[in-house]
């Protein structure tokens, strides 16, 4: 996953053009609604045959666009694999970070209202996602109103998550923010079946202090401090959680001058530990950086 200038994206591609370079591709490319459903973590449609409905797969490379602002709205997305950053981009090409979608998360409900999307969907690594045509939803949901609640309680689930962001960015100080964030990164990598304690960052420091609302200095500092006290390992992007309790609790940093203590009574503390419990497997790292 690199950082990847506007201007060297690729350029977003029809439906039409994915799917086709999609079957070249892989050789399974559609998933039915009961696969659907497992992965939007909802239960099985009672009244639907799950089997016989299928919805398929569509491959990204890293940087290019799923969908574009302003960009006609037809199809909602769920991600099967890889990562993604969904941006706000002002009149002089600023980016302002949403959101970095991964396995199980919905992308296109900003399209809903207007039929044109609001935001910029661009992958950060190699991407498998699934087509949920509009269209084809809506005329499920009329036949069947369990569908339909479920899909309305996804959109609510993806509001409460950009709720509880904004309210972590007003109440919390930078540190705070930072420390909120990869724990969070962390209970996601296990909720796919990777190790919670090891990780690769899959969006630079920049498009974290974007989505924080800090610079890449102010990023930068916090993670090298926290790497300083012994929450955490830093690696270039590889990331180790030592203390996710005291990441989720933490509000400030102490000052510089006491981190020397702070490390000293951690490490005695980590020494009187009992040994640590066998961990998932670490989530696949990228070689560069």
């Amino acid at each position: 996953m690199f950082s990847t200038p506007m201007s060297e994206l690729r350029p977003a591609v029809s439906a039409s053009s994915s799917m086709e370079a999609g079957r070249q591709r892989q050789g399974r490319l559609w998933s039915n609604m009961k696969e659907v459903c497992e992965l939007l973590h909802l239960p099985a449609i009672s009244t639907l045959n799950a089997e016989e409905l299928l919805f398929q797969h569509v491959q990204f490379k890293t940087g290019q666009r799923i969908h574009t602002i302003g960009q006609s709205f037809d199809t909602l997305y769920i991600v099967n694999s890889g990562f993604l950053k969904t941006v706000l981009i002002d009149e002089f090409g600023n980016e302002q970070v949403l959101s970095f979608p991964m396995k199980g998360d919905l992308l296109g409900v900003d399209g809903i209202h207007s039929r044109h999307y609001t935001s910029e969907a661009v992958a950060l690594s190699d991407c498998d996602l699934i087509l949920l045509p509009f269209k084809k939803l809506t005329a499920l949901s009329r036949a069947h109103l369990e569908l339909e609640n479920m899909l309305y309680g996804v959109m609510s689930r993806e509001l409460v998550r950009e709720q509880a962001m904004i309210g972590m960015l007003g109440a919390l100080s930078a540190e705070a923010r930072v420390a909120r964030f990869l724990v969070s990164l962390s209970e996601r990598f296990a909720q796919m079946g990777y190790s919670s304690k090891l990780f690769n960052l899959r969006m630079t420091r920049h498009e974290i202090g974007s989505y924080l609302g800090l610079t890449l200095e102010t990023v930068s500092r916090t993670l090298s401090a926290f790497n300083e006290i012994g929450m955490i390992s830093v690696d270039q992007r590889t990331i180790g959680i030592k203390d996710a309790e005291a990441l989720r609790s933490l509000r400030r940093l102490p000052p510089s001058r006491t981190r020397g203590k702070s490390v000293q009574a951690r490490l005695r503390a980590t020494a009187r530990a009992e040994p640590a419990t066998a961990e998932l497997p670490a989530e696949p790292l990228l070689a560069a950086y």
